[in-house]
């Protein structure tokens, strides 16, 4: 399964970070109880991808569980939904089953970052951890791109980014 790029504009996605460094999160009052997080091998913020049979359907039926349109393309079969901090994207004939979705390049409020964890480099070290991948990212290209990979219990996962690589100055 190699699915295509599937989002534009309005998901918002992405870690505020350097490519290779470490990541601590500091936008919220942490509860004592819980370390900040940290990652050596950020990938951008979560979202579940739904392959929906309806999406007008789907779409009512979230929407009655607190879900907003955020964005998408209802004409062209996908629509990004939220609640607070939950996104979930609801793809009608795009991709069989249901995908863990990352999106670097993306801030949690839409915003572009200028500096974020490149597809590229974490398909490298995905690489060097000896992580099969479904699908690949053209090394040489700098646009928008994306990679899958499986999880061992057969979940698919999707790396999507949609704005050009950071520049590494």
């Amino acid at each position: 399964m190699k699915p295509r790029s599937l989002l534009s504009s309005s998901l918002a996605a992405a870690l505020l970070l350097p490519a290779c460094g470490t990541f601590e999160s500091d936008t919220h009052e942490r509860d004592p109880m819980f370390p900040p997080i940290r990652s050596e091998l950020p990938l951008g913020t979560f979202s579940v991808s739904l392959s929906v049979k309806d999406l007008a359907k789907s779409r009512a039926f979230y929407q009655k569980l607190g879900f907003e349109a955020l964005g998408g393309a209802p004409d062209q079969g996908w629509q990004i939904l939220r609640n607070g901090t939950t996104t979930i994207g609801l793809f009608q004939g795009m991709f069989e089953g249901n995908l863990l979705t990352f999106n670097p390049g993306w801030s949690i409020d839409g915003m572009h970052p200028k500096r974020f964890p490149d597809v590229r480099v974490i398909q490298a070290k995905l690489d060097g951890e000896g992580v099969e991948l479904l699908s690949r990212a053209d090394p040489t290209s700098k646009g928008p791109a994306s990679i899958t990979l499986m999880d061992p219990d057969g979940n698919v996962i999707l790396i999507d980014q949609h704005v050009p690589a950071p520049d590494r100055r």
